[in-house]
């Protein structure tokens, strides 16, 4: 399994051309009119860790997916005696408003009390969350549970689809697993089993309510974030809610708490004809990238923190004058450094929760300001039940996702949150004068400046299986010219299968975790002694695996 090479597109950072963008009404024409074979893998219906997301141009996400799902997601209700209110929520996706629509004519005639949003607003993933754990809030019976029509960052042809029970979170394997097997056997029998009734009749059913979303969660901001303290610092600010779900919401928030805040892109077009073109040469708003992100980079010296929001606001990129574009983990441990310390009313046992493939330097963080580490399995399903009983005071993932709980230590939602994530820059900038760049570059004096990156190489359907199986037996030699201190196939928190592996050294580590939707594996290698080191650890990486998988014995490297 060689390495594969990434390619930079030569139109990466530039503002899309007209030849990118995709033809909505052909696309939403797919989404009614192809079907989707069951007997192809690629075409059923396929649970990852947000959710099921596809293309209608490619019958991976279609009208049928969606009934099927819907109705599924009925059964596992009915199974479950979830019978409290559905929230339902949308991004700005072109066929998100379809599939709602879709959603909405099984939901209506299984008789599921639904809440959509007041006028037909989009909806972020947080938003979603915080309404299903503030109507759960004191309940034991009758409780509300959720959807959110979403492919998160994906490109503008994309729909996806995902489901948070009770706990407002995302489902849990076991879950999605029975909704999985459920929507494909509908799939199979022609959806015979599935009820549906027509959309206009759907919307004016007595089941079918209304709930605002957007002033809910905005009014109840400032108990997860420090608001008063951003107000009074009149600190210059700017959002770019990258044509996504929250593009609303920022406005409200400015308003309500008085921020000098600045929209920089308040438009919403199905096409995301707005964005800078990812690495790759497609359109991807991802928050995280600094291809996506050109444009706010660029604005780094005109306002004193700048940030963006993916498409359903559940994850975060912000842009300092100190660093430009900070990377996620870098984030993550100015959050949790700055968290730990600023947060009085959190519980004195709670902990850092961070997944396997996030940098070192967090659990550093974790040791300066006296706080356990737990350490999960990619995917923030993972930290529901910490965040839900104040076992974990702020969690995040190195694809920039993260949420906290509420400054009194109460669960504040159980899924990302990006406009949480993205309004903690302004607080910690304006209570510690320093903003997060500045603040990650002083942890680094004490942690190390390590450097850190992803990469992919190809493996067959098999060679995936064999990976997520391996054994820690399975792994011999040194790693980046050091003896190997630990093989995990466990994340060390919860003890769950971490789906591949992740060996550490005294400087520097990686972990090898087959993708779920491509044929490759993913390596995220982090490296105390710089670049070149880096490089050695990468290689390393891919002959430790295939070694693995050929369950051969490497011979020790010099």
């Amino acid at each position: 399994m060689a390495e594969q090479e990434t390619v930079v597109s030569p139109l990466a950072g530039r503002v899309a051309e007209p030849s990118l963008l995709v033809d909505v009404p052909k696309l939403v024409a797919a989404y009614y009119t192809l079907r989707p074979d069951a007997s192809i893998p690629e075409q059923r219906v396929s649970f990852g860790t947000s959710g099921h997301r596809g293309s209608p141009f490619t019958s991976s996400f279609n009208e049928w997916h969606v009934l099927a799902i819907s109705q599924a997601i009925c059964r596992y209700r009915s199974q479950q005696g979830i019978d409290g209110p559905l929230f339902l929520g949308i991004d700005t996706h072109a066929v998100s408003e379809p599939a709602l629509r879709s959603a909405l004519e099984v939901l209506a005639a299984n008789a599921v009390v639904v809440q959509i949003a007041v006028n037909d607003e989009y909806t972020p993933t947080p938003a979603v969350s915080h309404a299903i754990l503030t109507y759960n809030r004191g309940r034991t019976r009758g409780l509300a549970d959720g959807i959110v029509v979403t492919p998160s960052h994906n490109p503008p042809e994309d729909g996806g689809f995902k489901y948070n029970p009770p706990h407002g979170g995302p489902a849990a394997a076991e879950v999605t697993g029975f909704i999985q097997q459920q929507a494909n056997q509908f799939l199979v029998d022609g959806l015979a089993a599935v009820k549906r009734t027509p959309y206009e009749r759907a919307l004016k059913a007595p089941t079918t309510r209304r709930y605002d979303f957007l002033n809910t969660y905005v009014a109840d901001l400032g108990a997860a974030v420090d608001l008063d303290v951003v107000r009074a610092s009149n600190l210059h600010l700017a959002v770019d809610p990258l044509g996504g779900a929250g593009v609303h919401y920022w406005r409200a928030i400015a308003d309500r708490y008085g921020l000098d805040l600045t929209i920089t892109n308040p438009q919403v077009d199905p096409t995301f004809r707005f964005m800078n073109v990812d690495w790759d040469g497609r359109i991807r708003m991802d928050p995280s990238s600094p291809y996506a992100m050109q444009s706010l980079i660029e604005l780094r010296d005109a306002f004193d923190v700048v940030f963006a929001c993916d498409t359903d606001h559940d994850r975060h990129g912000i842009v300092t004058k100190s660093a430009g574009l900070l990377p996620p983990n870098h984030y993550l441990a100015a959050c949790a450094h700055y968290l730990f310390l600023h947060r009085p009313g959190w519980p004195e046992q709670a902990a850092l929760g961070k997944t396997v493939v996030s940098s070192s330097v967090i659990d550093c963080v974790a040791a300066r300001t006296g706080r356990r580490v737990y350490e999960v399995p990619v995917g923030f399903k993972w930290f529901v039940n910490g965040l839900l009983e104040g076992r974990l005071g702020f969690v995040g993932e190195e694809s920039a996702g993260a949420t906290c709980l509420r400054r009194d230590g109460t669960v504040w939602t159980t899924d990302k949150d990006g406009i949480v994530a993205a309004l903690l820059a302004p607080e910690m900038t304006a209570r510690t004068g320093r903003d997060p760049g500045e603040i990650y570059r002083s942890l680094t004096r004490d942690c190390g400046d390590p450097v850190y990156e992803r990469t992919d190489a190809p493996a067959t359907r098999e060679q995936k299986a064999a990976l997520a199986a391996l054994s820690p037996r399975s792994v011999h030699g040194t790693l980046g010219g050091e003896p190997i201190r630990n093989v995990l196939t466990t994340a060390p928190g919860d003890g769950h299968a971490i789906g591949g592996l992740k060996v550490v050294s005294e400087h520097g580590w990686f972990a090898a975790r087959p993708s779920g939707t491509e044929e490759i594996y993913k390596i995220y290698a982090e490296s105390f002694l710089g670049m070149p080191h880096l490089r050695q650890i990468q290689h390393d990486a891919r002959e430790i695996v295939a070694s693995a998988l050929a369950k051969k014995p490497l011979d020790e490297a010099p």
